[in-house]
């Protein structure tokens, strides 16, 4: 500011209304007509080289505070000292001198107004356009000073932020802005700066949906309206810069009374990428990164969800797989479900899922599938287990049981398809290893019945199970020799159920030990009655591998002793060559010590398991019972010569010093057959059939009074 003026240059660039101007400035220097600018609104005069006043209007009149006929002819610097020794008179002097315009805008104290100067050199001097700006330029100094505001709060926000103007134009960027700018071009892409169009330079960087979403609600804040400035505009994006994808949450807000927008852009890549982690977590098994249950189900749902709904699911279940993890570790068996998961997905179809359902199952989704098809693609999978797995340096040959089961009319459950899947798979594994098994409707009512027994005997179903009890004679005498426990239960709808019928079911939900725990309870207690009523019969009872596993069998066996008072030389446990073989070690630690306290171990259904000579001759036996099935076979090949077999398993046994006894002796024919193999021991129906407790007396009575002998009261039709 020089005296009254405060001056702002504008630099050479003609403003609009030059054009006007020029025509004032023409019509001055035209010459002496009639002045039609004495009325316009706007101060104009006329300087010549000198700096006199050749021409002032009216307006420039009362803007100067003088007369018109007072200034003509006067030195304007002594008319207008505010402007002696400013930008102003450079400007009159540069005008003069390259015949180029100028502007400028100043502030006139004694008006205390602002006003744009715009200098036009002519032949005969300049000619000066003077305009009140007042309005403007407070106005426009209001808006620079909000400006540098609300820059000054940008500054402070932790994310990149600019601010737009009404037209949408970036007015303001705060610094994390300008760094971001800066990253994306060294990488050689456009980054929106002030200036620019906000929205058309964003497009660029943004595709689909969220271009259009973004667009739309920054341009809805832009163009105002009813309610616009009570509500924000927020969108999560993706960016793509190069190779490295972001994603950025866009939260846009309008400014009044300005129309002003501020668009804020905050960095949340690390918690998409976190979401996505943990999303893929939640749909994914972590030990093969195969799809997991959940997400299975939502893939069988979309499938199903097709208009053919053509689909199939194979449920495998790797068959001993527990056995090779216990012995081989848990490291070995990681890695072995690791590569069971590769060698399915290298078999499958394209468009094909496969995926762990948890353990050692797995479940493969062929889409546009039907039966004939999904059971060729049981068939390849299962072939691809005949090249065994290495691990750890280890070979180790794996087979796995097929369920397979179709999409059938009107199944639309991901659900359904699941467990009719599982049964088929249930049933596979049932029928031996290395199965494969196609599902039908039948089945269900199967796996229905397994769910029944499941939760009966959650809810205590052992409070309707009863023991039978079947004898075991001496071959050579008759003699009665002791009885096996065989456990049923008095369903209240099925009537009296063989444990064929809900055993497995109890060992597949964790209820076996339990019920075992209960029949020696209630065996060594009845035996313990029986012997006080003058019957002593030895008791023996059936063990399942599970008891060894869980390595309670010992403290059981002597709690019911204890608590019924039999002497432990009168328990026999029965326990099958599988049930051995799965863990022999174990099995031969906890036998040895029951073997030792008296209790007497029998090997049961000798002939049908694949356990070798060498670990049942480790262990303490004292009984082995030969199975009805080498007896059947022995009686329908007699003339081939399967006699020698049976005599040499009970030369065998006698030679170790074990007793032998023959199971299913239902005819004279197998008695005799078994007295000529020289058996110590039989059982079977023509010798006894299974009886209830209170039947036994009567039972032994009846043999007591035939002389003792129950296979001459058997031989004469008599037997129970």
């Amino acid at each position: 500011m020089v005296g009254g003026v405060v001056l702002e240059e504008k630099g050479r660039r003609v403003p609009q209304g030059e054009e006007e101007a020029g025509r004032v400035h023409r019509h001055v220097h035209a010459g002496p007509v009639a002045d039609p600018l004495s009325t316009v609104p706007d101060a104009v005069y006329r300087l010549d080289a000198e700096g006199r006043f050749t021409y002032v209007n009216a307006a420039a009149a009362a803007l100067l505070d003088r007369p018109v006929h007072d200034l003509v002819g006067q030195d304007s610097l002594e008319c207008f000292p505010e402007a002696r020794g400013t930008v102003l008179e450079e400007r009159y002097r540069a005008a003069l001198a390259d015949g180029g315009t100028r502007t400028v805008t100043f502030f006139y104290r004694p008006r205390d107004r602002w006003y744009e100067a715009r200098v036009f050199p002519g032949s005969a001097g300049l000619t000066v356009f003077l305009r009140d700006v007042d309005e403007e330029h407070r106005a426009q100094a209001a808006r620079t000073e909000e400006i540098a505001q609300l820059t000054a709060v940008l500054d402070g926000l932790p994310s990149p932020t600019v601010l737009l103007d009404a037209n949408g134009r970036i007015v303001s960027a705060n610094r994390r802005w300008l760094a971001a700018s800066e990253i994306v071009r060294r990488a050689g892409y456009r980054a929106a700066a002030v200036g620019d169009d906000y929205l058309e330079v964003f497009a660029l960087s943004v595709e689909g949906e969220d271009r259009e979403a973004i667009v739309r609600g920054v341009g809805e804040l832009l163009a105002g309206g009813p309610g616009v400035a009570d509500r924000a505009f927020t969108r999560d994006y993706a960016h793509a810069l190069g190779s490295e994808h972001s994603w950025f949450r866009i939260q846009a807000a309008r400014v009044e009374p300005s129309g002003r927008v501020v668009v804020t852009h905050i960095d949340i890549t690390e918690r998409v990428r976190n979401q996505q982690a943990l999303a893929w977590q939640a749909n994914h098994d972590d030990l093969t990164g195969l799809p997991n249950r959940s997400r299975l189900l939502e893939l069988i749902g979309d499938a199903l969800a097709e208009p053919d709904g053509r689909a199939a699911l194979l449920f495998l279940d790797l068959d001993g797989f527990k056995t090779v993890n216990d012995s081989l570790g848990h490291a070995v068996g990681d890695e072995l479900l690791r590569q069971v998961g590769a060698r399915l997905a290298e078999q499958v179809r394209p468009g094909d899922s496969v995926g762990r359902l948890g353990g050692d199952q797995f479940l493969v989704l062929a889409r546009d599938c039907d039966t004939s098809e999904a059971a060729a693609l049981a068939f390849r999978l299962q072939t691809s287990f005949t090249r065994p797995f290495q691990a750890a340096g280890i070979s180790v040959p794996l087979s796995v049981s097929i369920g397979v089961a179709a999409a059938q009319p009107g199944v639309r459950q991901a659900h359904q398809l699941l467990s009719d899947a599982d049964t088929a798979a249930y049933a596979a594994k049932g029928a031996g290893r290395d199965r494969i098994h196609l599902f039908s409707p039948g089945l269900r009512d199967a796996a229905r019945w397994r769910l029944e027994v499941a939760n009966r005997l959650r809810d205590g179903a052992v409070d309707q199970f009863v023991v039978h009890y079947q004898p075991v004679v001496r071959v050579d005498t008759g003699e009665v020799d002791g009885v096996e426990a065989l456990l049923r239960w008095q369903h209240p709808d099925r009537g009296l159920l063989s444990p064929d019928a809900f055993l497995s079911v109890a060992e597949e939900t964790g209820q076996l030990i339990p019920i075992t725990r209960w029949l020696l309870g209630e065996t060594t207690r009845q035996a313990a009655q029986w012997a006080a009523d003058g019957l002593p019969l030895r008791m023996s009872v059936n063990i399942s591998a599970r008891h060894f596993s869980a390595e309670t069998l010992v403290r059981d066996v002597r709690v019911a002793l204890h608590d019924s008072g039999l002497p432990a030389e009168w328990l026999v446990l029965e326990l099958t060559e599988t049930s051995v073989a799965e863990d022999p070690t174990r099995a031969e630690d906890q036998l040895s010590v029951l073997r030792n306290s008296g209790v007497r171990v029998a090997i049961d259904d000798f002939g049908t398991g694949w356990s070798s000579l060498a670990q049942l001759l480790a262990l303490p036996i004292g009984t082995l019972k030969i199975d009805r099935s080498l007896l059947t076979a022995a009686a329908r090949l007699a003339a081939g010569g399967s006699g020698p077999v049976l005599a040499a398993i009970v030369s065998l046994a006698r030679t170790l010093g074990i007793r032998s006894v023959a199971e299913g002796v239902e005819t004279a024919e197998h008695l005799q057959m078994v007295r000529d193999a020289g058996c110590d021991l039989a059982q079977g129906y023509l010798l006894g059939r299974p009886m209830p407790a209170g039947e036994v007396p009567r039972w032994a009575s009846r043999v007591r009074a035939a002389g003792g002998d129950s296979c001459a009261l058997a031989l004469q039709g008599q037997s129970c």
